[in-house]
């Protein structure tokens, strides 16, 4: 796993409008190199603000988003179209904007699809599987970014300290009794982060500047899951200022204006 770089910017909104940035760039020179890129896209304010950011701009016209594959790293298990769900506000922010092949567009289905939780995460996990190339050397794509988003409590995806999901060998599970609403989601494991060519940690906020030191530390997964958030050639934690208030000595730091 790779040694993660951590970029500092002024405040929310300069990070969302970075972090936008980089992504196309990202996109734009897989596809380049390969003729498709894939995605993995994260919910919550700033990973919701990133895809608004990239809506924005005219630069998104230079992804071919007819050969980008789309997935999702979580999802509160709720009925297609429910305000809450990763999925919708997505393809507010952004999907419903731009010209997508809806065949690679992966949603973790809701219980409106009649499956139960489990069900959905073992119809994600056959999905993952079918879309992995001989190259990817096991049961998930190597994606070429996931954007994750990361809480107080350093959870990422709907993985959340202690909980039996951070010990699971599936590439994507049910989480019951989640600490944060709604309690029932579906979440990839950290296998399947771990199968991703670059993860990017997004957070902003002063609240989160205690779990960004843990995750930067040498604290376990199992109690701080965004230490075990680790791309395999590259992993960035993309923060505000005020989250990066409190790193740990020494850590490689590149701070933007």
């Amino acid at each position: 796993m790779s040694t993660p770089h951590v970029l500092v910017h002024r405040d929310p909104s300069v990070l969302a409008d970075a972090v936008a940035a980089r992504l196309i760039t990202r996109l734009v020179d897989a596809q380049s190199a390969k003729g498709h890129a894939s995605v993995v896209l994260t919910g919550g304010t700033v990973g919701i603000a990133v895809l608004a950011a990239v809506a924005a701009t005219a630069a998104r016209d230079a992804i071919d988003w007819r050969h980008l594959d789309i997935w999702w790293g979580d999802e509160r298990f709720l009925p297609t179209g429910d305000p809450e769900r990763n999925e919708t506000g997505a393809r507010k922010a952004l999907l419903d904007h731009v010209e997508l092949d809806p065949t690679r567009v992966h949603v973790m289905m809701g219980p409106d699809s009649g499956l139960t939780a489990e069900e959905s995460a073992d119809s994600y996990a056959q999905e993952l599987r079918a879309a992995a190339r001989p190259e990817d050397h096991g049961p998930v794509p190597s994606f070429d970014v996931m954007l994750l988003g990361m809480g107080p409590d350093s959870h990422v995806a709907s993985l959340f300290p202690g909980r039996p999901a951070l010990y699971d060998e599936r590439t994507a599970v049910a989480v019951h009794g989640s600490p944060k609403p709604p309690p029932t989601r579906i979440s990839m494991t950290l296998q399947s982060i771990r199968s991703a060519a670059e993860v990017w940690v997004v957070a902003a906020g002063g609240e989160k500047a205690g779990a960004v030191r843990l995750a930067l530390s040498e604290a376990g997964p199992v109690q701080v899951p965004a230490a075990g958030a680790r791309g395999r050639r590259r992993t960035l934690f993309l923060l505000d200022r005020a989250a990066a208030a409190n790193l740990p000595p020494g850590l490689e730091r590149v701070a933007s204006p």
